[in-house]
Order: C-alpha cells, then structure tokens, then sequence
C-alpha cells in the first residue's frame, strides 16, 4: 500500500472537541431540567465486544511484516492512541519518558523511570522486558541498549509521528549510528485497515450517537442557548450508556462556521442549527453531523440543504476499492461548484477537505483531500462531510462515516432523510 505523506494529517481531538466552545460556557449551559425525550433513554441494548490480546498479537505480527517492507529494525512508541491499539496500555506523558519499543526480531521491550517500575509491571503486556532508567541516568542509553540486544545497532528505527520531538533528539544522541525515521508506514498501514471488531465497536458509536441526536433535536426550544443544547445532547449520550460523547451545536448564521463559535447564540424560529459530535466505546469513535432547521425552512435554505446532500453522496458512490482518496473529494466539491460556489475552498461553497479518516482517534490518516492519490481498499474508514458554508447567512453540513468493503462504500449511519428529518 502507498502511503502519501502529505493528506495524512492526525489529530488527538474527537470531533466534537475541535469546536470552540468555552469549558466555563459548557458548564454554564446545563439545562434547568432533562427534556422528556431525554429522560426516556434507555441504555443501548447489547455489549460492545473490547478487542482481544490475539488481536492486538495479530497488529504487531502485521506491524512486523511493514517494518520489513519499509526496511525499519523497530519502532519506538510513547503513550498514546497507538500504544494503546498494539498493547492496551495506557500511560500519560511527562518529561520523563516511558516508551515502548517493538523490535523487528524478538520481544518487545518497555523503558519506564525507575520509580514506576513497579507500576509498570502491573500494566504492560505482551512482554516481561521492562527497562529502567534512574533519575540521573539518560534514558536513551537504554533504548540504545534494548536496540542492540535485537540485532538494531544500525540500520532505520521509526519513531511515530506523534512522539514528542525531545525523543528522536535523544535517541539520535544515545544511538548514533541508528537512523530514526518516521514510523508512520507502519503505525498507519496497521491502523488504517479496521478488522471485522474494530468495524463492529465503530458501528455501535455511531448508532448510538444518532440515537442521542434523535432525542435532542426533538428538545429544541425558542431561546434556549447552543451550549444548553450541547447540554442536552451530552444528557442523552449519558442515558444511552456512553458517558464520554459529546457535541458542538451552531444556531443561524454561526452554523457557517465548520468548527463553531464562541459567540453566545439563541435559538429562534428559522434557525438553521448544526450539530457535529459523537461518543466512544472502547476506544472507537463515531463522527456524525446533522443540520436542520427551527420552525419553517425557507426555499434556499432547503436549496442548499439539498446540494449539500447530493454532494455528500457523490462522495460516497465515488469511494469504490482503487479509487483514489483525491477523487472522492473531486467527485464532492464537483457538485458544489457546478451550483455556483466556490470555486476550490473559497467561501461560500466548501471550505475543508470531503473528510477524513476515523477509528481510535476522531480524526485519523487518511484524507478525502485533493493531492492524496492514496487509494481506498477494504477496512479503511473515513468521514463524509462536504460542507457548504455561506458566511454572514449559515452553513450546511452533513457528515456520516463510512467503510470501505469488497464491494464498495458502506455507511454506519442511514444519511439525513430531509432538512426537517435530521435523523
């Protein structure tokens, strides 16, 4: 698989945390009572099924056999979203590092500060080689140390895009007839491919997440603020059994900004009202947007509800097996543009890229963006968001995730019906 470096973008923030909405505002924002159609949620029926330790064996087997086509000796990684999809452990981050090194050859090796030895041993895996560095000793020695013992003296180690530029630094130092590179081949050739388990946790956010719209869309009110909205959407994913989901609400003529505004706004008859969130269920994200409007929508505002659909699912007929990622964002962007806006990501028309890919992380490689020939093969999983953002009046967006099957595109989620049936 060719891997293009330059659409692969990631970030840590679920999709609804990349709005800006003040944490005071948030808090502020709780609504007086629970709404009715919140207060009869129910937690979701079944049991989301965590991913087993064969799978996680399986990832690094697989890890193995793309550091050998990428010609690495290793990786290094640091606590974090990848860390977390190979071995299930998870550990903040301070300037003291605790790493975990996954060696082409032989056992996987942990390096953790001395006194959190103890600590360590309860919640690693897959390996008993924990290594310890003491206060006043350089910690890269010690990876230096764990690389020479499997056969890595020389040669390319990859060390993951996210690591924090202190470390490559001091690897670099500790190792220097190593060549650290970008681990990215390996780390995103592992992740990009969701398994049958991954596909099955991501489906159940999703479900849920539209279970949670459903019941706060039908609580709107006159007057009531995007933030007690948020409010609500948040009460309805805690019914629903999925604590940590969320959402960004955008009433009028702030529903034009793609990640929101701090502007405190209340809802009023024709608003146009944007909603861009979801939740997590063992460590699977759901991204889903939905806009529709308060009250009567007027003719454009179903005009341009209507083009945004259309977009979104040209979008998804394009995302076939060997298509590339940039002509699915051609293939959107095409029928804006053929409408009038835009061109390219002028404003109004469409501002951001089609969308991009999802799995542990909101946003994760790899993009529905002009220039990224990468092409799309069964397990991959993405965002489908064209928008049309007309600035000064409002924004249309509407987003479902989809995956890539043998056969094609599949969404989780059954696309918005109409601009007055948002679910």
């Amino acid at each position: 698989m060719q891997i293009s470096r330059r659409s692969f973008v990631q970030t840590s923030a679920v999709a609804a945390g990349a709005y800006a909405v003040p944490a005071a505002a948030q808090r502020a924002g709780a609504p007086r009572s629970v709404p009715p159609a919140v207060a009869a949620l129910k937690p979701f029926p079944g049991k989301a099924t965590p991913i087993s330790d064969d799978e996680r064996r399986a990832r690094i087997g697989k890890a193995r056999r793309l550091m050998v086509e990428h010609g690495m000796g290793a990786i290094v990684l640091e606590p974090g979203t990848s860390m977390n999809y190979f071995v299930n452990v998870r550990w903040g981050t301070s300037e003291r590092p605790f790493l975990l090194v996954i060696p082409l050859k032989g056992e996987l090796a942990y390096v953790a500060p001395g006194f959190e030895e103890a600590r360590a041993r309860e919640v690693t895996k897959f390996t008993n080689d924990i290594r310890v560095w003491q206060e006043d000793e350089d910690w890269g020695k010690v990876v230096a140390g764990i690389l020479k013992d499997r056969g890595v003296a020389t040669g390319k180690v990859g060390v993951e895009e996210r690591v924090r530029f202190f470390i490559p630094e001091g690897l670099r130092a500790a190792a220097p007839q190593v060549q650290f590179v970008l681990a990215t081949p390996v780390t995103a050739g592992c992740r990009m491919i969701k398994s049958p388990s991954e596909i099955a946790l991501m489906q159940r956010a999703n479900d849920i997440t539209i279970e949670a719209y459903r019941a706060a869309f039908a609580s709107l009110t006159d007057g009531m603020t995007q933030f007690e909205f948020g409010a609500v959407i948040r009460a309805a994913f805690d019914a629903l059994g999925a604590p940590a989901g969320s959402a960004g609400a955008q009433f009028g003529r702030y529903s034009a900004f793609p990640h929101g505004s701090i502007t405190p706004q209340k809802l009023k008859e024709g608003d146009v009202v944007l909603v861009d969130g979801g939740c997590t269920i063992e460590g699977y994200q759901s991204d889903i947007t939905r806009t529709t409007v308060f009250g009567k929508p007027s003719q454009r505002q179903i005009d341009v509800w209507n083009l945004e659909k259309a977009a979104q699912t040209e979008a998804f007929k394009a995302a076939q097996v060997g298509a590339t990622c940039e002509s699915v964002d051609a293939a959107a962007r095409q029928v804006i543009t053929d409408a009038g806006f835009g061109p390219d990501y002028k404003v109004p028309g469409l501002p951001h890229r089609t969308g991009h890919g999802i799995g542990m992380d909101g946003h994760e490689w790899t993009n529905f963006v002009r220039g990224n020939k990468t092409r799309l093969a069964p397990g991959m999983c993405f965002s489908d968001e064209p928008m049309i953002a007309i600035y000064g009046e409002f924004g249309v967006r509407l987003e479902d995730c989809l995956y890539i099957t043998d056969s094609g595109p599949k969404f989780f989620t059954l696309q918005s019906p109409s601009i007055d049936r948002p679910c």
